[in-house]
């Protein structure tokens, strides 16, 4: 397509907010419509500079509106839709799984509906997409030798936050068999960079050295995730949305397996270089052990190769080198995260840390 007009939502969200930038950038002369509910994690300033660009829209709103959805998609003339919109966090869904139920499942089928009539109104033109971000969590757990996730591994979700997503997924999956709704399904693993909410173990790692507060780390730490930098991310989600076969999956990773100890020690060596006066050093002294999460997936890795063999993306940022660019970033936003530091936030923390 010459031009897309998107519907984005969770625009305002962490990896959404670096995908607005990242499309507007690489493709100046589409139409970008936000949507977003601008919960807790989601922010309006993250967008603030783009307010006032002709192509651009904010419009605050749920994904289960059905009426505003429809207006939207009229209006817009919307042909893309890069669905962000979802309860992303794990220990949120052990406290409160209703709401990733209510957002995850029920407002993804929304939209799908929406966009199924929207899409069939306008003689189901083979260029429009809609394309549902996931989460490799969908898989399971991995054990320290089994093979990295692929497209087929069978889903095994073992958290509220999972399950939901898997729920998600499979609608998907069955919008594009049933209909042939040019749906692309994408399950990354775990992102990191600028905007990323405060409770995220490297943004709560970066914020608690600052302020001198200990670092929670759950069980003994050997936990093991396959980093992804958020840009690496937003880079193979253009690719799959222009170059990707609708009906397909496509595994998006860093490359980039971490123990989380490992992980938050080399944050502390970073901190410790390039934060002037720390309130404790060696900011690793801060290092504190809390009893473990409920369904702690124990390993996740992706393996990534269809993406990469099909369409030539490949991730271009290390962890060494995503860690500090992240925390540069949280070191010159001193605004933006302190603002984000509300009673709510302070409640959460206490009664799944310190409880």
């Amino acid at each position: 397509m010459n031009h897309r007009r998107l519907l984005i939502t969770g625009g305002a969200g962490f990896i959404g907010t670096n995908f607005v930038y990242h499309w507007l950038q690489n493709h100046p002369g589409d139409r970008v419509v936000v949507l977003d509910a601008l919960t807790y994690a989601g922010n309006r300033a993250n967008l603030a500079s783009l307010e006032t660009q002709e192509n651009f829209r904010f419009v605050q709103g749920d994904i289960g509106d059905r009426l505003l959805i429809d207006q939207l998609l009229s209006q817009e003339k919307i042909d893309t839709i890069a669905h962000f919109a979802a309860e992303s966090h794990v220990d949120r869904s052990i406290l409160q799984p209703g709401a990733f139920i209510q957002t995850n499942v029920v407002g993804t089928f929304t939209l799908l509906e929406a966009f199924r009539q929207h899409w069939e109104q306008q003689k189901q033109p083979s260029e429009y997409r809609f394309l549902h971000v996931s989460t490799d969590e969908v898989y399971g757990s991995l054990n320290p030798t089994d093979t990295p996730f692929t497209e087929t591994t069978p889903y095994a979700p073992n958290s509220p936050y999972s399950a939901s997503k898997a729920g998600s997924d499979h609608l998907v999956r069955a919008y594009y068999h049933t209909y042939n709704l040019p749906t692309i399904i994408t399950n990354c693993s775990n992102n990191y960079g600028s905007y990323q909410f405060p409770e995220k173990l490297i943004p709560l790692m970066c914020i608690n050295i600052l302020q001198g507060k200990p670092l929670p780390i759950y069980g003994d730490g050997k936990n093991v995730r396959d980093w992804l930098y958020v840009g690496d991310h937003c880079s193979a989600l253009d690719i799959v949305i222009n170059q990707g076969i609708p009906g397909e999956t496509y595994n998006i990773g860093g490359d980039n397996e971490v123990e989380n100890i490992k992980l938050v020690e080399m944050l502390c060596t970073l901190m410790d270089e390039l934060a002037p006066e720390l309130p404790v050093s060696p900011s690793s002294k801060l290092i504190t052990f809390v009893k473990d999460r409920l369904g702690h997936d124990r390993r996740y890795a992706i393996d990534a190769s269809k993406i990469t063999n099909q369409l030539g993306w490949q991730p271009s940022v290390t962890v060494e080198q995503g860690l500090r660019l992240t925390v540069k970033w949280y070191l010159s936003h001193f605004e933006w995260w302190q603002a984000l530091l509300s009673e709510d936030y302070q409640a959460y923390y206490q009664q799944n840390y310190q409880k």
